[in-house]
């Protein structure tokens, strides 16, 4: 997918392995207070 071919073209990165949870359930409080302000929900 996108995410491992990002990640892996990162220089020094030698895999990937993403692997999809929902437990616990993704809420924008998951976030860093820098990316809340870059998507503007601050």
């Amino acid at each position: 997918g996108w995410v491992e071919n990002a990640v892996g073209a990162v220089e020094g990165v030698s895999g990937v392995e993403v692997s999809m949870v929902f437990d616990p359930p993704w809420t924008p409080d998951r976030m860093s207070e820098e990316a809340q302000v870059a998507v503007g929900w601050y």
